[in-house]
């Protein structure tokens, strides 16, 4: 395959990536900035990504403005809340203010269009690192890199491959065997639309009644204010899609408080709603195998409770670069060290966040109705759901924050 010209291909200094999603693009942006030489393999004619809006967190936000995004009008600063279909309030997110401060951006969550935020990434690429049309079929190993061999027969050499080519990834089967796929029992249905009246400002809502989760948050898209919002539903594998989307989604938001029914109203069922099945993977302890390393959903496919899909896959690209950062990736120990580094920087910390959405899908969805209702009444009447998002979600998050010191902008808000 041959590497376009206006860009270098140096011995010691190649990464391939395969798949041009978030996590590719945000591993791509990072090591194009520590000097390696990096091309993006990517199977389709264009990178699309999929689903409709998209929650940010901070430390994600800060990442995005090292690689030269623009976080003005970028994302709706957002509140977040946890009450009841009665609309009794059980938690409200807490803002950790040194987080804030050493970043110099407000709050914790950032809510906008998951297209805007892919396309301001892709407008940092450089002219010709994204090679389309290109679907990965093997990679084989040598002593000195590797060679990557594509469904057309076309083949280039590289000094490490990173698979980040989604949930069904070629490169993690061939490096890590069968990814054991299973459903969760979940799907959701993912929407936004233009804005209402009547909503409080910057404040999200997760909703939950005794079998359902609806929610809402305010975002931008292309500068522009408006509202995502979901339902999370308990659900078999190869369950049947309702006809007329509308209606179903209507008959679950009835029993839900204002301004939900109206958001649906507002939303154009056949453009604005897009409807995702739920598949995990058992949690893998290695992310590498000699000069192959993935990241994002090759290998930590999320739940959508508490765990961050797109942002955790940004988070992963960077957090490689910088444990490669001055590698010559011609030598296979600096590359297994650094790797080595990578993965004890993330797979605990990101394996802790897949378990624990698993687990709340699990309590919010899957219980008996008499459990479900008792559950309901701790929630409710006790501070348990309160002290479970500090202990098990924002903890280790503020702490990975805190210890990125090299994106503090202490003072600077954005």
């Amino acid at each position: 395959m041959a590497v376009e010209a206006g860009l270098q291909w140096r011995a010691g200094k190649r990464v391939a990536v395969i798949g041009a999603g978030p996590g590719g693009v945000s591993a791509a942006l990072a090591l194009h900035k520590q000097g390696f030489d990096v091309r993006i393999f990517e199977k389709q004619p264009a990178p699309k990504p999929l689903g409709g809006a998209v929650l940010l967190s901070v430390p994600v936000l800060a990442v995005l403005r090292d690689y030269g995004v623009d976080l003005d009008n970028f994302g709706s600063f957002t509140v977040t809340e946890f009450r009841n279909n009665k609309n009794r309030l059980r938690s409200r997110l807490p803002f950790n203010q040194s987080v804030g401060k050493s970043f110099g951006i407000e709050g914790w969550h950032y809510g906008m269009l998951r297209a805007n935020a892919f396309a301001r990434m892709m407008e940092l690429l450089p002219a010709g690192m994204l090679v389309a049309n290109a679907d990965f079929e093997r990679y084989t190993q040598t002593t000195d890199g590797l060679s990557i061999t594509f469904k057309d027969g076309k083949r280039i050499d590289a000094d490490i491959l990173v698979g980040a080519d989604g949930i069904r990834s070629g490169v993690s089967r061939q490096a890590f065997g069968q990814p054991e796929l299973f459903h969760v029992g979940l799907r959701v249905w993912l929407a936004w639309c233009d804005p209402i009246e009547g909503i409080p400002p910057q404040t999200g809502r997760i909703i939950h009644s005794h079998k359902y989760q609806a929610s809402f948050f305010p975002m931008l898209h292309d500068g522009k204010p408006g509202y995502e919002w979901w339902i999370v539903e308990p659900c078999k594998e190869n369950a049947p899609a309702p006809q007329d989307v509308g209606d179903y989604l209507g008959k679950i938001l009835r029993h839900f408080p204002d301004p939900l029914p109206r958001l649906l109203q507002a939303t154009n069922p056949r453009t604005q709603i897009f409807k995702w099945d739920i598949y995990n993977r058992p949690s893998l302890q290695r992310w590498s195998s000699g000069r192959v390393v993935c990241l994002g959903d090759a290998v930590h496919p999320v739940s959508p409770y508490a765990a961050y899909g797109m942002g955790m896959a940004i988070e992963d690209g960077y957090f490689l670069a910088r444990a490669l950062s001055g590698a010559n990736l011609g030598d296979e120990q600096q590359i297994s060290a650094a790797f080595h580094d990578f993965e004890e920087q993330r797979v605990a910390y990101v394996n802790h966040h897949v378990e624990f959405a698993r687990k709340l899908g699990n309590v919010f969805h899957q219980l008996p109705y008499p459990l479900a209702k008792l559950r309901d009444w701790v929630f409710d009447h006790t501070g348990l759901l309160d002290r479970m998002i500090r202990r098990d979600y924002l903890a280790d998050a503020e702490k990975m924050s805190l210890a990125m010191q090299e994106l503090h902008q202490v003072g600077r808000h954005s």
